[in-house]
């Protein structure tokens, strides 16, 4: 398991207020992640300005990279589906999407489909209040799908909710590592995701000299507080996070992540939020809700 600790917490379910401020922090810093991210990907083609995050991200981590004897199979699929393949699809969706706040909304369709890949490659079981959850997600979802405006652009919300897919599967390769901190797997994950995303954007995307020699200072603030902010600093606390507390108990915590994103996405980008985008969203937000506080219980109790 990555970066797996013993809580040192005597109350694990109990988190100090201290690390509450800072988990509350660490979300509001997601949250206004995707209003970087729409800024620079406006400016810089999708794919580049991804590569350009893990690329710089990279320059940071690189010292700690290890070679893992016996593990580089596990690491390498971890890294290319946690890193390349979920975040360009995220990025393409956020590219195409024109509200941030239904990205915040689909972004949290991980939750849901680890809980389904589970059943399917781990064999894990699940009960009515799981499936209730799972089945509330999807249909928020598909409730937003069919409002006008976001049909509109349906393949970027596709596109997302496809990267979520994309994390969740590595998350279950990330899972068979062992003794290796999480600091490390990022620093893989940077270095696999610039070098094979720059080759990609050289592939199938074009202009993109003319976008960096053009980018002014919102696009290149945007960068730099997606790869600082937010996947350096919002990371690293939460990796300091799960070091102390389960991730049942901090993860019904994160849920404020889709709604600072939903916030940041209304009052600073002008997102049109319709009703039925509203009770999509509340739908899908409360089965996510359910899953993630029906795991939180089944770890608790040991049932």
């Amino acid at each position: 398991m990555v970066a797996s600790s013993t809580p040192d917490v005597a109350d694990a379910a109990s988190i100090a207020p201290r690390h509450l401020v800072l988990l509350v922090l660490m979300n509001l810093v997601w949250g206004l992640n995707l209003i970087a991210s729409k800024i620079g990907v406006a400016q810089f083609p999708p794919i580049l300005f991804t590569a350009l995050r893990f690329g710089s991200l990279a320059i940071f981590l690189l010292p700690l990279l290890k070679i893992h004897r016996g593990q580089m199979g596990n690491l390498f699929l971890a890294a290319m589906l946690t890193g390349p393949a979920a975040f360009s699809l995220l990025f393409l969706g956020v590219y195409y999407a024109e509200d941030a706040a239904t990205v915040a909304i689909a972004s949290q369709m991980g939750v849901p489909i680890s809980t389904l890949l589970s059943i399917w490659l781990l064999g894990e079981t699940i009960r009515w209040r799981r499936t209730l959850g799972i089945t509330l997600a999807f249909g928020g979802m598909v409730i937003i799908s069919f409002d006008p405006r976001v049909f509109a652009y349906w393949e970027g919300l596709a596109l997302v909710v496809a990267s979520t897919f994309f994390a969740s599967l590595g998350l279950i390769f990330v899972k068979r590592l062992h003794n290796i901190k999480a600091l490390e797997l990022q620093s893989w994950i940077a270095v696999a995701g610039g070098s094979t995303l720059m080759l990609l954007s050289l592939l199938f995307e074009q202009g993109q000299w003319q976008a960096i020699q053009a980018a002014d200072w919102k696009a290149w603030s945007a960068l730099a507080f997606t790869t600082l902010m937010s996947s350096l600093l919002a990371h690293t606390a939460w990796y300091y996070l799960v070091g102390k507390y389960p991730v049942t108990s901090l993860s019904p915590i994160t849920l404020l992540s889709p709604l600072f994103g939903i916030f940041f996405g209304v009052t600073l980008l002008d997102d049109q939020l319709t009703s039925r985008m509203l009770l999509g969203g509340a739908v899908t937000l409360i089965g996510v809700f359910i899953v993630v506080l029906r795991e939180k219980r089944l770890v608790d109790t040991g049932t």
